[in-house]
């Protein structure tokens, strides 16, 4: 949906590499803390995911927004 990596995604909100694939692995909601969750939905808010539903009933996501890729992996260059 956002094409974005997982090491965007860890740069961006600040959880690691391998929690965010975990957490990738998991079916459901995943065991993890509450602020883990929620620097990853924020960061995934702000780049215009929007979470539909409950966890009980129809979980979601949609895209509101197209992303406009800004980021720049570690060593990186502009070239």
């Amino acid at each position: 949906m956002l094409r974005m990596s997982v090491l965007e995604l860890s740069q961006l909100s600040g959880v690691g590499v391998a929690t965010i694939k975990r957490l990738e692995a998991v079916d459901g909601l995943p065991p993890a803390h509450a602020r883990t969750l929620e620097s990853l939905r924020a960061s995934l808010e702000g780049e215009g995911v929007k979470f539909v539903g409950t966890i009980d009933s129809a979980p979601g996501v949609c895209l509101i927004k197209a992303r406009v890729s800004t980021y720049k992996v570690d060593g990186e260059d502009d070239s």
